[in-house]
Protein backbone atom coordinates (compact mmCIF):
# COMPACT_ATOMS: atom_id res chain seq x y z
CA UNK A 1 0.00 0.00 0.00
CA UNK A 2 1.17 3.43 -1.09
CA UNK A 3 2.92 5.54 1.92
CA UNK A 4 1.09 8.90 0.32
CA UNK A 5 -1.11 10.60 2.77
CA UNK A 6 -2.32 14.17 1.35
CA UNK A 7 -1.26 17.40 2.48
CA UNK A 8 -4.70 18.50 2.91
CA UNK A 9 -4.82 15.53 5.85
CA UNK A 10 -1.48 15.57 6.88
CA UNK A 11 -2.08 19.42 7.65
CA UNK A 12 -4.92 19.53 9.40
CA UNK A 13 -6.44 23.13 10.76
CA UNK A 14 -7.47 22.43 14.48
CA UNK A 15 -7.26 23.69 18.03
CA UNK A 16 -5.21 23.07 20.62
CA UNK A 17 -3.40 21.86 22.52
CA UNK A 18 -3.12 18.05 21.16
CA UNK A 19 -3.73 16.58 17.77
CA UNK A 20 -3.97 13.09 19.53
CA UNK A 21 -5.30 14.31 23.01
CA UNK A 22 -8.01 16.86 21.58
CA UNK A 23 -8.43 17.15 17.75
CA UNK A 24 -8.66 12.94 17.31
CA UNK A 25 -10.91 12.38 20.59
CA UNK A 26 -13.26 15.47 19.29
CA UNK A 27 -13.59 13.63 15.71
CA UNK A 28 -14.22 10.44 17.18
CA UNK A 29 -16.99 11.72 19.61
CA UNK A 30 -18.27 13.36 16.78
CA UNK A 31 -18.19 10.49 15.19
CA UNK A 32 -20.33 8.53 16.81
CA UNK A 33 -22.67 11.14 17.58
CA UNK A 34 -23.00 10.81 13.79
CA UNK A 35 -23.33 7.01 13.53
CA UNK A 36 -26.34 6.95 16.15
CA UNK A 37 -28.04 9.54 14.38
CA UNK A 38 -27.54 7.26 10.77
CA UNK A 39 -28.28 4.13 12.70
CA UNK A 40 -31.77 5.91 13.66
CA UNK A 41 -31.41 5.28 17.40
CA UNK A 42 -30.52 9.12 18.53
CA UNK A 43 -34.15 10.15 19.53
CA UNK A 44 -33.81 6.88 22.24
CA UNK A 45 -30.36 7.97 23.82
CA UNK A 46 -30.82 9.30 27.22
CA UNK A 47 -27.04 8.94 28.01
CA UNK A 48 -23.63 9.15 26.97
CA UNK A 49 -20.44 7.26 28.81
CA UNK A 50 -16.97 7.99 27.43
CA UNK A 51 -14.06 6.11 28.80
CA UNK A 52 -9.99 7.46 28.39
CA UNK A 53 -8.08 4.79 28.35
CA UNK A 54 -4.06 4.52 28.48
CA UNK A 55 -2.17 7.91 27.45
CA UNK A 56 -5.65 9.89 26.88
CA UNK A 57 -6.59 8.69 30.59
CA UNK A 58 -2.94 9.45 31.98
CA UNK A 59 -2.52 13.29 30.42
CA UNK A 60 -6.02 14.03 29.15
CA UNK A 61 -7.08 16.87 31.54
CA UNK A 62 -3.92 18.50 30.39
CA UNK A 63 -4.61 18.43 27.14
CA UNK A 64 -7.97 19.18 27.16
CA UNK A 65 -9.21 15.70 26.17
CA UNK A 66 -12.87 15.40 28.42
CA UNK A 67 -13.50 18.83 26.78
CA UNK A 68 -13.15 18.01 23.23
CA UNK A 69 -15.25 14.58 23.97
CA UNK A 70 -17.95 16.57 24.91
CA UNK A 71 -17.44 19.10 21.99
CA UNK A 72 -17.71 16.24 19.45
CA UNK A 73 -20.68 14.30 20.63
CA UNK A 74 -22.52 18.52 20.37
CA UNK A 75 -21.56 18.01 16.87
CA UNK A 76 -18.32 20.42 16.77
CA UNK A 77 -15.49 20.30 14.08
CA UNK A 78 -11.72 21.33 15.26
CA UNK A 79 -11.32 22.92 11.91
CA UNK A 80 -14.25 25.34 12.42
CA UNK A 81 -15.34 25.50 15.69
CA UNK A 82 -14.39 28.39 18.20
CA UNK A 83 -11.48 27.32 20.41
CA UNK A 84 -13.91 29.02 23.17
CA UNK A 85 -16.78 26.45 22.83
CA UNK A 86 -14.36 23.89 23.82
CA UNK A 87 -12.28 25.07 26.60
CA UNK A 88 -14.55 24.54 29.56
CA UNK A 89 -17.15 21.91 27.92
CA UNK A 90 -16.20 19.37 30.22
CA UNK A 91 -15.98 21.09 33.38
CA UNK A 92 -19.54 23.23 32.85
CA UNK A 93 -20.93 20.05 33.08
CA UNK A 94 -20.73 20.03 36.51
CA UNK A 95 -21.76 17.11 39.09
CA UNK A 96 -25.49 17.69 38.99
CA UNK A 97 -25.19 17.78 34.91
CA UNK A 98 -26.25 19.93 31.94
CA UNK A 99 -27.59 19.30 28.81
CA UNK A 100 -26.00 18.41 25.27
CA UNK A 101 -27.31 18.68 22.38
CA UNK A 102 -25.79 15.48 20.52
CA UNK A 103 -25.18 15.44 17.09
CA UNK A 104 -26.27 19.16 16.84
CA UNK A 105 -29.78 18.26 17.62
CA UNK A 106 -30.61 15.43 20.54
CA UNK A 107 -30.73 16.97 23.83
CA UNK A 108 -29.28 14.81 26.71
CA UNK A 109 -28.04 15.23 30.47
CA UNK A 110 -24.45 14.81 30.62
CA UNK A 111 -22.22 15.02 34.02
CA UNK A 112 -18.49 15.56 34.33
CA UNK A 113 -18.39 11.44 35.98
CA UNK A 114 -19.64 10.69 32.50
CA UNK A 115 -16.66 10.66 31.32
CA UNK A 116 -13.91 8.12 33.24
CA UNK A 117 -10.14 8.32 33.10
CA UNK A 118 -8.85 4.90 33.16
CA UNK A 119 -4.63 5.52 32.22
CA UNK A 120 -3.62 1.61 33.90
CA UNK A 121 -5.86 -0.11 31.66
CA UNK A 122 -4.39 0.18 27.69
CA UNK A 123 -5.93 -1.59 24.70
CA UNK A 124 -4.16 -3.69 22.22
CA UNK A 125 -4.86 -1.48 19.20
CA UNK A 126 -3.20 1.51 19.47
CA UNK A 127 -2.35 3.58 23.73
CA UNK A 128 -4.67 6.05 22.97
CA UNK A 129 -8.05 4.44 23.30
CA UNK A 130 -11.45 5.58 24.21
CA UNK A 131 -14.54 3.54 24.16
CA UNK A 132 -17.96 5.41 23.96
CA UNK A 133 -21.42 4.11 25.02
CA UNK A 134 -24.94 5.19 24.42
CA UNK A 135 -27.51 4.32 27.06
CA UNK A 136 -31.31 4.90 26.91
CA UNK A 137 -34.07 5.04 29.59
CA UNK A 138 -34.28 1.23 30.49
CA UNK A 139 -31.87 -0.54 29.13
CA UNK A 140 -29.70 -2.58 31.07
CA UNK A 141 -26.67 -3.02 28.11
CA UNK A 142 -25.84 0.10 25.84
CA UNK A 143 -28.16 1.18 22.50
CA UNK A 144 -24.34 1.43 21.11
CA UNK A 145 -20.89 0.87 21.43
CA UNK A 146 -17.76 1.99 19.68
CA UNK A 147 -14.19 1.89 20.64
CA UNK A 148 -12.08 4.28 18.47
CA UNK A 149 -8.26 4.93 18.39
CA UNK A 150 -6.46 8.22 18.51
CA UNK A 151 -3.34 7.23 16.34
CA UNK A 152 -1.68 10.58 16.17
CA UNK A 153 -1.68 13.70 13.92
CA UNK A 154 -5.25 14.17 14.74
CA UNK A 155 -6.35 11.03 12.40
CA UNK A 156 -8.74 8.24 14.08
CA UNK A 157 -9.37 4.42 13.56
CA UNK A 158 -12.78 2.74 14.78
CA UNK A 159 -12.02 -0.95 16.32
CA UNK A 160 -12.83 -3.32 13.22
CA UNK A 161 -12.83 -1.04 10.34
CA UNK A 162 -10.43 -2.03 7.64
CA UNK A 163 -6.90 -0.40 7.61
CA UNK A 164 -7.34 3.14 5.88
CA UNK A 165 -6.82 2.57 1.84
CA UNK A 166 -7.36 6.97 1.58
CA UNK A 167 -7.58 7.35 -1.97
CA UNK A 168 -4.17 5.17 -2.34
CA UNK A 169 -5.62 4.02 -6.00
CA UNK A 170 -5.67 7.46 -7.27
CA UNK A 171 -2.43 8.10 -7.00
CA UNK A 172 -0.77 7.84 -9.90
CA UNK A 173 3.03 7.59 -8.43
CA UNK A 174 3.16 5.44 -5.53
CA UNK A 175 5.78 4.64 -3.25
CA UNK A 176 5.85 2.80 0.33
CA UNK A 177 9.36 4.23 1.27
CA UNK A 178 12.56 6.84 0.96
CA UNK A 179 13.95 4.29 -1.63
CA UNK A 180 11.07 4.24 -4.05
CA UNK A 181 10.35 7.82 -3.85
CA UNK A 182 14.19 8.47 -5.08
CA UNK A 183 13.44 6.05 -7.84
CA UNK A 184 10.62 7.71 -8.94
CA UNK A 185 12.42 11.31 -8.80
CA UNK A 186 15.05 9.82 -10.82
CA UNK A 187 12.95 8.34 -13.41
CA UNK A 188 10.73 11.15 -13.81
CA UNK A 189 13.62 13.84 -13.22
CA UNK A 190 11.59 15.21 -10.65
CA UNK A 191 11.59 16.28 -6.71
CA UNK A 192 10.11 14.85 -3.72
CA UNK A 193 7.53 17.89 -4.51
CA UNK A 194 6.77 16.89 -7.93
CA UNK A 195 5.98 13.80 -7.39
CA UNK A 196 3.66 14.81 -3.85
CA UNK A 197 1.64 17.29 -6.65
CA UNK A 198 1.23 15.09 -8.98
CA UNK A 199 -0.72 12.80 -6.69
CA UNK A 200 -2.54 15.48 -5.22
CA UNK A 201 -3.77 16.49 -8.63
CA UNK A 202 -4.78 13.04 -9.37
CA UNK A 203 -7.07 13.60 -6.15
CA UNK A 204 -7.95 17.50 -5.62
CA UNK A 205 -6.96 18.80 -9.47
CA UNK A 206 -4.90 21.49 -9.67
CA UNK A 207 -6.84 24.20 -8.29
CA UNK A 208 -8.02 22.11 -5.32
CA UNK A 209 -4.55 21.34 -4.43
CA UNK A 210 -3.28 25.44 -4.93
CA UNK A 211 -6.35 26.39 -2.71
CA UNK A 212 -6.05 24.38 -0.34
CA UNK A 213 -2.37 24.45 0.50
CA UNK A 214 -2.85 28.61 0.74
CA UNK A 215 -5.34 28.06 3.30
CA UNK A 216 -2.82 25.69 5.03
CA UNK A 217 -0.08 28.19 5.12
CA UNK A 218 -2.75 30.97 5.91
CA UNK A 219 -3.92 29.66 8.94
CA UNK A 220 -0.25 28.77 9.88
CA UNK A 221 0.71 32.27 9.48
CA UNK A 222 -2.54 33.39 10.90
CA UNK A 223 -1.39 31.86 14.34
CA UNK A 224 2.57 32.81 14.17
CA UNK A 225 1.33 36.45 14.06
CA UNK A 226 -1.51 35.64 16.73
CA UNK A 227 1.34 34.27 19.06
CA UNK A 228 3.72 37.01 18.54
CA UNK A 229 1.32 39.47 19.36
CA UNK A 230 -0.42 38.10 22.16
CA UNK A 231 0.56 38.57 26.45
CA UNK A 232 -0.22 36.50 29.20
CA UNK A 233 0.33 33.07 31.03
CA UNK A 234 -0.57 29.84 29.48
CA UNK A 235 -3.46 28.18 31.17
CA UNK A 236 -3.22 24.88 33.33
CA UNK A 237 -1.53 25.83 36.58
CA UNK A 238 2.23 25.79 36.27
CA UNK A 239 2.41 29.51 35.21
CA UNK A 240 4.53 29.64 32.45
CA UNK A 241 4.44 32.87 30.72
CA UNK A 242 4.34 33.94 26.69
CA UNK A 243 7.92 34.65 26.03
CA UNK A 244 7.13 35.38 21.90
CA UNK A 245 6.00 38.97 22.04
CA UNK A 246 8.86 40.01 23.90
CA UNK A 247 11.32 38.43 21.70
CA UNK A 248 9.21 39.87 18.86
CA UNK A 249 9.52 43.16 20.35
CA UNK A 250 13.03 42.54 21.17
CA UNK A 251 14.43 42.23 17.82
CA UNK A 252 12.17 44.42 16.15
CA UNK A 253 14.22 47.00 18.52
CA UNK A 254 17.46 45.76 17.08
CA UNK A 255 16.88 45.04 13.86
CA UNK A 256 15.68 48.40 13.86
CA UNK A 257 18.12 50.38 15.86
CA UNK A 258 20.85 48.56 13.78
CA UNK A 259 19.74 48.43 10.07
CA UNK A 260 22.34 50.55 8.30
CA UNK A 261 25.14 49.07 10.53
CA UNK A 262 27.53 46.32 9.56
CA UNK A 263 29.52 43.72 11.48
CA UNK A 264 26.53 43.13 13.91
CA UNK A 265 24.82 39.87 15.19
CA UNK A 266 22.38 37.66 12.22
CA UNK A 267 19.34 37.81 14.32
CA UNK A 268 17.78 35.26 11.89
CA UNK A 269 17.95 31.74 14.23
CA UNK A 270 16.36 34.62 17.02
CA UNK A 271 13.45 35.16 14.86
CA UNK A 272 13.53 31.28 13.82
CA UNK A 273 13.15 30.61 17.85
CA UNK A 274 10.21 32.84 17.96
CA UNK A 275 7.77 32.46 15.51
CA UNK A 276 8.33 28.41 17.01
CA UNK A 277 7.50 30.09 20.38
CA UNK A 278 4.61 31.99 18.64
CA UNK A 279 3.18 29.11 17.15
CA UNK A 280 3.32 26.77 20.57
CA UNK A 281 2.43 29.27 22.89
CA UNK A 282 -0.70 29.81 20.43
CA UNK A 283 -0.96 25.61 20.75
CA UNK A 284 -0.80 25.39 24.69
CA UNK A 285 -3.63 28.18 25.24
CA UNK A 286 -5.80 25.71 23.39
CA UNK A 287 -6.20 28.59 19.93
CA UNK A 288 -6.65 27.49 16.39
CA UNK A 289 -3.51 26.00 15.12
CA UNK A 290 -2.27 23.61 11.96
CA UNK A 291 -1.17 19.99 13.01
CA UNK A 292 1.98 19.66 11.19
CA UNK A 293 2.18 16.76 11.57
CA UNK A 294 0.77 16.89 15.45
CA UNK A 295 -0.18 19.90 17.67
CA UNK A 296 2.90 19.02 19.82
CA UNK A 297 5.41 19.70 16.89
CA UNK A 298 3.25 22.07 15.30
CA UNK A 299 5.45 25.14 15.25
CA UNK A 300 8.28 23.44 13.66
CA UNK A 301 7.22 23.61 9.68
CA UNK A 302 5.37 27.28 10.36
CA UNK A 303 8.91 28.63 11.94
CA UNK A 304 10.98 27.26 9.26
CA UNK A 305 8.63 28.29 6.51
CA UNK A 306 9.26 31.75 7.41
CA UNK A 307 12.38 31.99 7.80
CA UNK A 308 12.49 31.09 4.45
CA UNK A 309 10.09 33.84 3.21
CA UNK A 310 11.68 36.34 5.11
CA UNK A 311 15.65 35.68 5.19
CA UNK A 312 16.09 33.64 1.98
CA UNK A 313 16.49 35.81 -1.12
CA UNK A 314 13.70 34.65 -4.05
CA UNK A 315 11.19 33.05 -1.79
CA UNK A 316 7.37 33.06 -2.15
CA UNK A 317 4.29 31.63 -1.98
CA UNK A 318 5.04 28.84 -5.12
CA UNK A 319 8.30 28.25 -2.81
CA UNK A 320 5.97 27.70 0.25
CA UNK A 321 3.78 25.30 -1.62
CA UNK A 322 6.60 23.25 -2.51
CA UNK A 323 7.70 23.51 0.77
CA UNK A 324 4.79 22.22 2.24
CA UNK A 325 4.38 19.09 -0.52
CA UNK A 326 7.69 18.31 0.22
CA UNK A 327 7.30 18.06 3.66
CA UNK A 328 4.11 15.98 3.51
CA UNK A 329 5.78 13.94 0.94
CA UNK A 330 8.18 13.06 4.05
CA UNK A 331 5.92 12.53 6.47
CA UNK A 332 3.88 9.86 4.77
CA UNK A 333 7.02 7.78 5.07
CA UNK A 334 6.94 8.20 8.94
CA UNK A 335 3.67 7.92 8.94
CA UNK A 336 3.45 4.58 7.05
CA UNK A 337 6.60 2.97 8.14
CA UNK A 338 7.29 4.64 12.19
CA UNK A 339 4.71 6.65 14.28
CA UNK A 340 4.06 10.20 14.46
CA UNK A 341 2.25 9.70 18.02
CA UNK A 342 4.04 10.66 20.92
CA UNK A 343 1.74 7.94 22.87
CA UNK A 344 3.24 5.25 20.76
CA UNK A 345 6.79 6.43 19.88
CA UNK A 346 7.69 9.06 22.06
CA UNK A 347 8.97 12.52 21.16
CA UNK A 348 11.18 11.43 18.49
CA UNK A 349 8.18 10.85 16.44
CA UNK A 350 6.39 13.74 16.86
CA UNK A 351 9.33 17.03 16.86
CA UNK A 352 11.61 13.98 15.36
CA UNK A 353 9.38 13.91 12.73
CA UNK A 354 8.44 17.22 11.95
CA UNK A 355 12.17 18.12 12.28
CA UNK A 356 12.58 15.62 9.18
CA UNK A 357 9.63 17.20 7.18
CA UNK A 358 11.11 20.77 7.81
CA UNK A 359 14.71 20.03 6.96
CA UNK A 360 13.88 18.41 3.78
CA UNK A 361 11.74 20.84 2.80
CA UNK A 362 14.08 23.40 3.04
CA UNK A 363 16.34 21.83 1.68
CA UNK A 364 14.26 21.28 -1.44
CA UNK A 365 12.76 24.89 -1.90
CA UNK A 366 16.85 26.01 -1.32
CA UNK A 367 17.29 24.04 -4.39
CA UNK A 368 18.95 20.55 -3.27
CA UNK A 369 18.22 17.34 -5.33
CA UNK A 370 15.94 14.43 -4.29
CA UNK A 371 19.04 12.84 -3.02
CA UNK A 372 20.44 15.80 -0.83
CA UNK A 373 16.51 16.10 0.89
CA UNK A 374 16.65 12.73 2.09
CA UNK A 375 19.86 13.73 3.54
CA UNK A 376 18.42 16.19 5.28
CA UNK A 377 15.85 14.86 6.28
CA UNK A 378 17.65 11.76 7.68
CA UNK A 379 20.19 14.12 9.33
CA UNK A 380 17.01 15.88 11.33
CA UNK A 381 15.55 12.30 12.76
CA UNK A 382 18.62 10.81 13.29
CA UNK A 383 19.17 13.64 16.26
CA UNK A 384 16.18 13.35 17.41
CA UNK A 385 16.12 9.39 18.29
CA UNK A 386 15.34 8.08 21.45
CA UNK A 387 13.59 11.61 22.66
CA UNK A 388 10.85 10.97 25.34
CA UNK A 389 7.39 12.53 25.54
CA UNK A 390 7.01 13.86 29.13
CA UNK A 391 4.96 16.59 29.59
CA UNK A 392 5.40 18.63 33.12
CA UNK A 393 1.48 18.05 34.59
CA UNK A 394 0.35 16.75 31.43
CA UNK A 395 0.47 19.83 29.79
CA UNK A 396 1.67 20.83 25.97
CA UNK A 397 4.03 23.49 27.64
CA UNK A 398 7.49 22.02 29.31
CA UNK A 399 9.37 21.45 27.31
CA UNK A 400 7.36 21.33 24.54
CA UNK A 401 7.61 24.94 23.89
CA UNK A 402 11.31 25.17 23.89
CA UNK A 403 11.79 22.08 22.33
CA UNK A 404 9.87 23.13 18.98
CA UNK A 405 11.82 26.24 18.83
CA UNK A 406 15.22 24.23 19.09
CA UNK A 407 14.17 21.54 16.56
CA UNK A 408 13.30 24.24 14.00
CA UNK A 409 17.24 25.57 14.58
CA UNK A 410 18.69 21.55 13.89
CA UNK A 411 16.27 21.64 10.89
CA UNK A 412 18.00 24.70 9.27
CA UNK A 413 21.24 23.41 10.13
CA UNK A 414 20.74 19.66 8.59
CA UNK A 415 19.08 21.64 5.46
CA UNK A 416 22.36 23.49 5.29
CA UNK A 417 24.40 20.97 5.72
CA UNK A 418 22.76 18.42 3.19
CA UNK A 419 23.61 20.92 0.73
CA UNK A 420 27.46 21.17 1.47
CA UNK A 421 27.18 16.86 0.21
CA UNK A 422 26.02 15.34 -2.96
CA UNK A 423 23.61 13.57 -1.06
CA UNK A 424 25.91 10.49 -0.54
CA UNK A 425 25.67 9.27 2.96
CA UNK A 426 25.93 6.18 5.19
CA UNK A 427 22.47 6.08 7.08
CA UNK A 428 19.36 6.33 4.69
CA UNK A 429 16.17 7.62 5.61
CA UNK A 430 14.00 4.51 5.66
CA UNK A 431 16.70 3.45 8.24
CA UNK A 432 16.73 6.08 10.70
CA UNK A 433 13.21 6.01 9.94
CA UNK A 434 13.09 1.58 10.79
CA UNK A 435 15.14 2.42 14.43
CA UNK A 436 12.99 5.61 15.25
CA UNK A 437 9.97 2.74 15.04
CA UNK A 438 12.26 -0.07 16.67
CA UNK A 439 13.12 2.70 19.86
CA UNK A 440 9.49 3.85 20.22
CA UNK A 441 8.92 0.06 20.66
CA UNK A 442 11.51 -0.44 23.26
CA UNK A 443 11.09 3.25 24.93
CA UNK A 444 9.52 2.13 28.28
CA UNK A 445 6.05 3.42 28.63
CA UNK A 446 6.42 6.05 31.44
CA UNK A 447 8.76 8.28 28.74
CA UNK A 448 5.59 7.90 26.12
CA UNK A 449 3.32 11.11 26.95
CA UNK A 450 1.39 9.52 30.15
CA UNK A 451 3.48 11.88 32.59
CA UNK A 452 4.78 8.76 34.93
CA UNK A 453 8.71 9.69 34.23
CA UNK A 454 11.44 11.88 33.06
CA UNK A 455 10.69 15.45 33.38
CA UNK A 456 7.11 15.05 34.19
CA UNK A 457 8.21 13.70 37.83
CA UNK A 458 11.56 15.51 38.66
CA UNK A 459 9.87 18.78 37.87
CA UNK A 460 8.45 20.46 41.10
CA UNK A 461 5.04 22.09 39.83
CA UNK A 462 4.85 25.66 41.60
Amino acid sequence: MTAFVSALDLFSIGIGPSSSHTVGPMRAARAFAERLADDGILSRVTRITCSLYGSLGATGLGHGTPDAVVAGLAGLKPDDCDPDDVRGAWARLGDEGAEVRVAGRHPITMTRNDLSLEPRTRLPGHPNAMTLQAWGEDDALPLAEETYYSVGGGFIRREGDAPEQSEALRHPLPYSNAAELLDLCDEHGVSFCDVARYNEVAVHGEEGIDAGLDAIWAAMAECVDHGLSTEGTLPGGLGVKRRAPEVRRRLEEYDRDTAHTTGLRDTSTEWLHAFALAVNEENASGGRVVTAPTNGAAGIIPAVGHYYLRFVPGADAAGIRRYLLTAAAIASLVKKNASISGAEGGCQAEVGSACAMAAGALCAVLGGTPRQIENAAEIAMEHHLGLTCDPVAGLVQVPCIERNAIASSTAVSAARLALHGDGTHLVSLDTVIETMRQTGLDMMTKYKETSEGGLAVNVIEC
